[in-house]
């Protein structure tokens, strides 16, 4: 018998690129020096052959007022064309006793800036 995979509900979505795409969150992983972000981004964003990419840089600022930049990330389109997967990575690490992160994605596109404010439950992280 086949266990059915129930994906669990995403820690933040926001609309994105002018409300044309969704983006979703769905881990937070802890790391030595860093953390990342897991997100999806649907409909897909637009292959890097057929069109000027999108960027993305991430900035943050836990509640205890440590900040957090950008260190590099990766993006493409899942094999089913219906969404974009990517992660993207910030440092330094998370602090231990920060509770909550506001993080601020900026898309570029065509040279426009398009900025997403989440705010992220570190709870929600894994080791």
């Amino acid at each position: 018998m086949k266990t059915r995979h129930v994906p669990r509900a995403p820690l933040a979505s926001a609309k994105i690129l002018n409300g044309g795409h969704e983006l979703s969150v769905h881990d937070l992983k802890r790391r030595e020096d860093s953390f990342t972000l897991r997100y999806t981004i649907a409909p897909p964003l637009p292959d890097a052959a057929d069109a000027t990419p999108v960027l993305l840089s991430l900035e943050a600022m836990d509640d205890i007022g440590n900040e957090y930049f950008d260190w590099g990330g990766a993006y493409g389109a899942a094999a089913d064309g219906t969404h974009t997967r990517g992660t993207v990575s910030a440092q330094p690490a998370l602090a231990p006793k920060a509770c909550e992160i506001r993080v601020r994605l900026t898309f570029l596109r065509n040279g426009e800036e398009h900025p997403c404010h989440l705010m992220l439950h570190t709870s929600a992280t894994t080791a």
